[in-house]
């Protein structure tokens, strides 16, 4: 009985691998330039710009975020850290592994196609509109490094210390938290708005993004929302 179970469900994963491929290539795909931009593109591009439009920023909002930081409790930082590196990661790449265990195929695909056009939409301001996180323009040290010495080394492998605006986890998070609701799993709907809300609070309390970061992010995030439900419901009509 178990070995048939195993069987079964090993069957039905390769089908449902089959069925969202278009999804999960995407996804792939969406990492592996992520990734090349920044390792390889990011850092040529912005010494051929040579400048820090963090300096625009500060003198647009001021020393908001800066605040948090000198004013910074030690609970509240391990708490935000454990969200910002366990949770948010956790949330980001359970989601749509559960969307495939379930062939969930409208969150898969949401996830997919949103992820898609959020990273477009953000490339060209990664490029070339290059801005400092708060905590380096300020030279503050950085929240992560002082919960868990080091992680700030392996954290900058995925990101760089100027792709800012528009705050991907900002973004990410909504889409995510928005994709899961798509299932009508409670207990993970509620998962994901409580990680969408704490990360998009810890991202400002840690002193990484600027508020106009998060607003653009936000702004972003619920633009592809509203374009990829408009854009599903047309295709339902058409089927």
């Amino acid at each position: 009985m178990p070995r048939d179970f195993f069987r079964k469900n090993d069957i039905n994963i390769l089908k449902n691998i089959k069925e969202n491929l278009a999804s999960i290539i995407i996804i792939i795909a969406v990492v592996l330039i992520h990734l090349i931009e920044v390792n390889l593109i990011d850092q040529l591009v912005t010494n051929w710009i040579c400048h820090d439009f963090a300096e625009n920023i500060m003198g647009f909002e001021g020393k908001i975020v800066f605040w948090f930081s000198q004013n910074w409790t030690p609970a509240l930082v391990y708490f935000f850290v454990f969200i910002y590196i366990g949770i948010y990661p956790f949330t980001l790449w359970f989601a749509p592994s559960y969307f495939l265990i379930t062939n969930n195929k409208k969150s898969l695909k949401t996830l997919a196609y949103g992820l898609l056009l959020i990273y477009i939409i953000a490339l060209p301001f990664y490029l070339f509109l290059p801005i400092t996180n708060v905590y380096t323009y300020f030279n503050q040290c950085c929240a992560l490094e002082t919960v868990i010495p080091s992680i700030e080394r392996f954290f900058y492998l995925t990101t760089t210390n100027n792709n800012c605006l528009p705050s991907l986890h900002t973004a990410m998070t909504i889409l995510v938290a928005y994709s899961i609701s798509l299932t009508k799993n409670k207990r993970f709907t509620y998962l994901g708005i409580f990680t969408m809300i704490t990360v998009i609070i810890s991202v400002i309390y840690l002193s990484i993004h600027w508020v106009l970061d998060v607003i653009a992010g936000s702004m972003v995030a619920i633009g592809v929302i509203l374009l990829l439900k408009y854009l599903m419901r047309e295709k339902e009509k058409d089927e």
